[in-house]
C-alpha cells in the first residue's frame, strides 16, 4: 500500500485573477520583444488592451457584483474579495503604464523610422489640415451628438468601451462655465490618413484629435476651454435567468437589451485630465476612485489592429497557406473524406493542417452526398460568414435531416448565434439550444450514411470551434473517425442534448458535467497508485486554464506519490509546482506566441499502456460543473504517435516558452519556435 500523502497546505493555490494578468504580462512581453516584426509587436499590443478590456467587463464585474451583495467569500488562496481587488488594481496601473510605455517610447518610435506614423493636429501642414476639416464637415461632424449637462440636461448613459470628449465650455456673457460630452463615432475610423499611403509612408491623424480642433464648430457662441479623453468600461457578464417555461431565446434577447447599462467597473482617463473633470466623472458615473485607470498617451490601444493591416508584409510574420493533411489530399484519384476515415482515423492539428480541407470539406461532402440521411453538429461560435452554416443549411433544404446545437450563451457572440440559429431555422434545420442551466461547449459532428443497405456513421470531435477564421490564427486538434463506438456516443449525445435522455456514460467519451471530473481523477489517482507499485507512471495535460482544486489537489498527491508531471498551461494557472514535499514533480510552462495555443490534450503513462484524450474542456469549474463539455479517447495509433510528438516539443527544454515557479512568478526561457517548427513541419509534408 502506498504512503498516505501528506497533508496539503492552505497556500498551495495562487490567485486567479492574478494569474490571468500574468498571461496579459506574458502577451505584452510579446510586444517588447525586438526580435518579433516590428508590425507582428503591433499586433500583440492591441491584443493586450482587448484582453484587457473583457478581463474587467466580466472578471473584475463579477468581483463586484459579488461584493455587493456583501458576501464574505474568500478565494481559494483566502484573499477576500476587497483584497482581490486591491491587488488587480495595483498590478493593473503597472501593467498600463508598462503597456503605453512599450508603445510610446519604443514601438512608436520604430515605426515612425518605418514611416508609419499617427500625428496630432498641430502636426499637421495647411494642405493636410484643409482636406481634414472637409473629411470633418462631410463625414464626422454630421454623426456627433454634443450633449449637456445641466439642470434640463442629465448626465448622459456613456456607453461601454466608447471613448468620449469631455468638454468645458464657458458661456462669455455670464461668465458661467458648463460641462459637455462628446461621443467619438464607433463607426468612423479611429485612425485617419493624414494623406494617401505610399509604399514607404502611412500617416494617421486620431480621430478624437479631429473632434477635438472643431469642438468650437460643436459649441457655437460658447468658449471651449478645455477638454479630456475617456473611456468607461461596463459589466458585460449576462446572468441569463433561466426558465424551463420560458423561451431562452426570448430570455438571452432581453438581458442582452441590458447588457449595454451594466454598471460602470474601470474609468480610463488620460494622465493630464483636469481634477475637477475627473471628479465629475467619477461622481456622474458613480465609481469608486479606486477603479480610476491614468494611461499615459493614447486610450484605447486595441484599436491599433488598424495598424497592423497596413499593406507592409516585410513588417509582419511570413504568410504562411495551412496545408491539407497527407491523409486527405487527393491525388490523381479524387477520393472522399468518408472513404479516407474507413481506412482510419486522422488527426487534425490546425493552423498547421487546413480547416478549409478538412473539418469544412467534411460538412461540405456530407450535405452534398446524396447517401447522407442526417448530420448533427454543435455550434460554439463562428464566423461571420460561416461556410459550415451556409453547407447546413443546403443539406436541409436537399431534404437530409439537419440537427444543430447552436449555444446561443456563447459570451460576446449571442446576438451573431441568434442570427445564426434563425438562419437555420428558416432553412428547415432541427434548432435547439441544449440543456437548461449548461453552456453546450463541445466541438462535435456526426454524419449519418447509408452504405449499401447499412447505415455507418462518421463522427469530427475538436478542441476548437467551427469557425474557419480562427482555426488559422488557433492552435487546435481534433479528430475525424468512422469508429463506431465513437458514432454511437455521439448518437446517445446528441439525443441527450436535443430530447429527454439521461445519458451519463459513453464508450469512449467522458461528458461534463457528469464523468470528466471523476473520469481525471480516477486516472490521475490511478498514475499514484502504478508508480508506488513499480510501474510506468507520468501524466502529462495541455489546457488553457488549470483552476479546479479538486484536480489540482490530486495533482499534488500524485505528485507526493513521485509521479512526474508535465503541464502546459497557456492562460490561468493556480497550481504551484517545484514547491518540496508538494509539488517537486510537477513542471509548468506557457507557450505564448503566434497563434493562440487552444488545444485541450491529457496523457496517463498507465502503466505502459498509455491513454491519450482530447477535447473542449479547460480545468475549470465552470467546464466540469457548468457545461456539456466532451473528452475523446484517442485510440488510433498513428494520432496517438502525432500526439506524442507534439507534447515532447511543447516541453523539450530549449523551447521558447515561461516557466512557473512555486512563488508565482514566471520566467521566460529558450530559443526554440516550437510553431515555427510544426509550420515547417507540415509544410515540408504537404511537399
Amino acid at each position: 500500500m502506498p504512503d498516505a500523502p501528506s497533508p496539503l497546505p492552505a497556500d498551495r493555490f495562487l490567485n486567479r485573477e492574478l494569474s490571468w494578468l500574468d498571461f496579459n504580462s506574458r502577451v505584452l512581453e510579446l510586444a517588447e520583444d525586438e526580435d518579433l516584426p516590428l508590425l507582428e509587436r503591433v499586433k500583440f499590443l492591441s491584443i493586450f488592451a482587448s484582453n484587457l478590456d473583457e478581463f474587467f467587463m466580466v472578471r473584475i464585474a463579477g468581483l463586484k457584483r459579488r461584493q455587493s451583495t456583501g458576501l464574505s467569500v474568500r478565494s481559494p488562496d483566502g484573499l477576500t474579495i476587497r483584497e482581490q481587488l486591491a491587488r488587480v488594481t495595483e498590478r493593473t496601473q503597472d501593467l498600463v503604464h508598462r503597456h503605453a510605455s512599450v508603445f510610446d517610447k519604443d514601438v512608436a518610435p520604430r515605426l515612425m523610422e518605418q514611416g508609419i506614423r499617427i500625428v496630432h493636429w498641430s502636426d499637421l501642414g495647411e494642405a493636410d489640415a484643409r482636406r481634414l476639416r472637409e473629411y470633418f464637415r462631410d463625414q464626422v461632424f454630421p454623426v456627433l451628438t454634443p450633449l449637456a449637462v445641466d439642470p434640463a440636461h442629465p448626465f448622459p448613459y456613456i456607453s461601454g468601451l466608447s471613448l468620449n470628449l469631455a468638454v468645458s465650455v464657458r458661456d462669455p456673457e455670464t461668465g458661467a462655465p458648463r460641462f459637455a460630452r462628446v461621443k467619438v463615432p464607433n463607426n468612423v475610423p479611429r485612425f485617419i490618413p493624414v494623406a494617401a499611403a505610399t509604399d514607404r509612408e502611412a500617416v494617421f491623424l486620431p480621430l478624437e484629435d479631429l473632434i477635438a480642433a472643431h469642438l468650437t464648430s460643436l459649441f457655437p457662441g460658447l468658449d471651449v476651454i478645455d477638454h479630456h479623453l475617456f473611456r468607461v468600461t461596463r459589466n458585460a457578464d449576462l446572468e441569463v435567468e433561466e426558465d424551463r417555461d420560458e423561451d431562452l431565446l426570448q430570455a438571452l434577447e432581453r438581458e442582452l437589451a441590458q447588457r449595454r447599462f451594466g454598471p460602470a467597473v474601470r474609468l480610463e482617463v488620460t494622465e493630464s485630465i483636469d481634477p475637477q473633470i475627473l471628479d465629475v466623472l467619477v461622481h456622474e458615473l458613480e465609481i469608486s476612485p479606486a477603479d480610476v485607470v491614468s494611461v499615459p498617451g493614447l486610450l484605447d490601444l486595441a484599436s491599433l489592429m488598424a495598424l497592423y493591416d497596413i499593406d507592409r508584409p516585410e513588417l509582419k510574420d511570413e504568410p504562411f497557406v495551412p496545408a491539407t493533411h497527407p491523409r486527405l489530399s487527393e491525388g490523381e484519384t479524387p477520393k472522399s473524406v468518408f472513404a479516407t476515415l474507413r481506412e482510419g482515423d486522422v488527426l487534425l492539428h490546425h493552423p498547421y493542417d487546413s480547416f478549409a480541407t478538412s473539418v469544412q470539406r467534411f460538412i461540405e461532402q456530407a450535405a452534398a452526398d446524396p447517401n447522407v440521411l442526417a448530420i448533427k453538429q454543435t455550434l460554439y461560435r463562428t464566423s461571420g460568414d460561416s461556410p459550415i452554416v451556409a453547407a447546413l443549411i443546403e443539406a436541409a433544404q436537399a431534404g437530409k435531416q439537419v440537427v444543430v446545437l447552436v449555444e446561443i450563451k456563447a459570451r460576446f457572440d449571442e446576438e451573431a448565434n441568434i442570427s445564426w440559429a434563425r438562419s437555420l431555422e428558416r432553412a428547415g434545420c432541427h434548432v435547439v439550444y441544449g440543456l437548461v442551466g449548461l453552456k453546450t461547449h463541445c466541438k462535435t459532428a456526426l454524419v449519418v450514411r447509408m452504405e449499401n443497405g447499412v447505415i455507418r456513421r462518421y463522427c469530427h470531435l475538436g478542441t476548437g470551434n467551427y469557425n474557419p477564421k480562427t482555426a488559422r490564427i488557433y492552435e487546435d486538434v481534433g479528430i475525424l473517425t468512422a469508429d463506431p463506438r465513437v458514432g454511437a456516443d455521439l448518437t446517445d449525445l446528441f439525443n441527450t442534448l436535443t430530447g429527454y435522455s439521461r445519458q451519463t456514460t459513453y464508450r469512449s467519451l467522458l461528458v461534463a458535467p457528469h464523468s470528466i471530473r471523476t473520469g481525471l481523477l480516477e486516472k490521475i489517482r490511478r498514475e499514484a497508485r502504478h508508480v508506488a507499485e513499480g510501474k510506468p507512471a507520468g501524466i502529462r495535460i495541455k489546457v488553457n486554464s488549470l483552476v479546479d482544486e479538486q484536480l489540482i489537489d490530486a495533482l499534488y498527491q500524485a505528485s507526493q506519490a513521485g509521479v512526474p508531471v508535465e503541464l502546459v498551461i497557456r492562460g490561468i494557472c493556480t497550481l504551484r509546482p517545484g514547491v518540496p514535499g508538494l509539488s517537486e514533480n510537477i513542471r509548468v510552462r506557457s507557450i505564448v506566441g503566434r497563434f493562440l495555443e487552444h488545444s485541450r490534450v491529457m496523457h496517463f503513462a498507465n502503466a505502459g499502456t498509455p491513454e491519450w484524450w482530447l477535447g473542449s474542456a479547460d480545468l475549470m469549474h465552470r467546464n466540469l460543473d457548468r457545461r456539456v463539455e466532451v473528452l475523446l479517447r484517442v485510440n488510433d495509433p498513428a494520432a496517438q504517435r502525432q500526439l506524442q510528438r507534439v507534447f515532447d516539443l511543447d516541453m523539450a527544454p530549449d523551447v521558447r516558452s515561461w516557466q512557473l515557479a512555486g512563488d508565482a512568478s514566471w520566467t521566460r526561457t529558450g530559443d526554440r519556435d516550437s510553431q515555427a517548427e510544426l509550420l515547417a513541419l507540415r509544410g515540408e509534408s504537404a511537399g
